[in-house]
C-alpha cells in the first residue's frame, strides 16, 4: 500500500463519513471513494459497509485498521526524524532555569519536544542567581529562562515565558507579617537581603533596590549566594527579601511569612542565549515552550 492509501483508509476508518474524510484530507470526495474501491479490489473483499445512512468497517476492514495504525505511526516517526536531521535538530540541548515555576514549564515542553524530535535530547539544570550568565558564556548551557532585565551585548533575548507577581518574605514575627499586603515604599523600614556574586549592578538595582521609588534609602543586610541561604536568613530575622509569590508553594516554612506586594512590578522570565549560539534546535525548543505556555 502507498502512504496516501493508508492515510485515506485510516482517516475514513476514524470518521466513518466520506465527506468529513475528504474535508480532513483536503481531497475531493470522489478521490476518497476511488481510493477505497481500488483497495477493496486489490484485497478482494469489502473494507466498509455502505448504506445511505451509515458507513461501517467490515471485519476485514477492522483487522486492516488495527494492523495499519502502528505502521502509520512508524512512518510518521521516520518522516519527523528525517526532517529534524535535515534542520539540524539532533544532539543534546542544554537548558537552564532559575526558578521552580520555570522548571515545570521546561519539563512539560521537553516531553513534547522529545516526541517531535527523538534524535535531540534535552538536559535541564538549575542556574544559580549568583552567576546568572556564567553557564551560558562557558558553553555549559545553550539557552536558559531567567529573570529580566538582561542587558548583555553578547546575549540574545528571546520570548517572555512567565510573569510572576511579587511577595515579600519576612520573619514570621515581623510586623509586616500581620499585614494583608506591603508597598515597595515599606522596604525603607526593613533590612533587605540581596544576592551576591557575578550579578550585573542593573539587575541588582531592579530586584534589590537601594532606594524606593520615592527616593527613601533601603538598608541592605547580609548577602546570600544560594536560595536556601536567604530562606534561613529571613527565618532567623536577619532581614527581608522579595520573591515570586508562587514560590511560596515550593518553599513555605513556619518561620517565614509571605506578604504580597500591592504595587511592585511582576518578575518577568524570558529566554536568553548567546548571540553566536542561535541554532535550529534552540529555535525549535523555544517555539515548543511558547506553544506549551500558550
Amino acid at each position: 500500500m502507498e502512504r496516501h492509501e493508508i492515510e485515506v483508509f485510516l482517516t475514513l476508518a476514524e470518521e466513518l463519513h466520506f465527506r468529513r474524510t475528504s474535508e480532513r484530507l483536503g481531497l475531493a470526495q470522489g478521490r476518497v471513494s476511488q481510493t477505497i474501491k481500488k483497495l477493496e479490489r486489490r484485497i478482494g473483499v469489502p473494507l466498509f459497509e455502505r448504506t445511505s445512512r451509515r458507513v461501517a468497517l467490515t471485519p476485514t476492514g477492522q483487522q486492516l485498521r488495527d494492523d495499519l495504525i502502528p505502521v502509520r505511526r512508524q512512518l510518521q516517526r521516520a518522516v519527523d526524524r528525517a526532517m529534524a536531521m535535515g534542520r539540524g535538530i539532533t544532539g543534546v540541548l542544554h537548558v537552564g532555569y532559575s526558578s521552580p515555576m520555570v522548571a515545570e514549564i521546561l519539563l512539560r515542553a521537553a516531553d513534547t519536544f522529545r516526541t517531535r524530535y527523538p534524535d535531540c535530547e534535552i538536559e535541564i539544570q538549575e542556574v544559580q542567581l549568583s552567576d546568572p550568565f556564567g553557564p551560558l558564556r562557558s558553553g555549559r548551557l545553550d539557552l536558559q529562562v531567567t529573570e529580566r532585565p538582561v542587558r548583555e551585548p553578547d546575549l540574545t533575548l528571546g520570548p517572555v515565558v512567565l510573569h510572576e507577581p511579587r511577595s515579600l518574605m519576612v520573619p514570621a514575627e515581623h510586623p509586616f507579617a500581620r499585614r494583608t499586603s506591603v508597598s515597595v515604599e515599606d522596604l525603607a523600614e526593613s533590612t533587605l537581603l540581596a544576592v551576591s556574586g557575578a550579578v550585573p549592578p542593573y539587575w541588582l538595582d531592579h530586584h534589590y533596590p537601594r532606594r524606593t521609588p520615592q527616593g527613601s534609602p533601603v538598608e541592605h543586610g547580609p548577602t546570600f549566594t544560594y536560595w536556601t541561604e536567604v530562606m534561613n536568613l529571613v527565618g532567623l530575622g536577619r532581614g527581608v527579601s522579595p520573591a515570586c509569590r508562587t514560590a511560596e508553594r515550593y518553599h513555605a516554612r513556619p518561620d517565614v511569612a509571605w506578604v504580597p506586594f500591592r504595587d511592585a512590578p511582576p518578575v518577568v522570565y524570558g529566554f536568553v542565549w548567546p548571540a553566536s549560539g542561535e541554532s535550529a534546535r534552540v529555535r525549535a525548543f523555544v517555539d515548543t515552550v511558547c506553544e506549551v505556555t500558550r
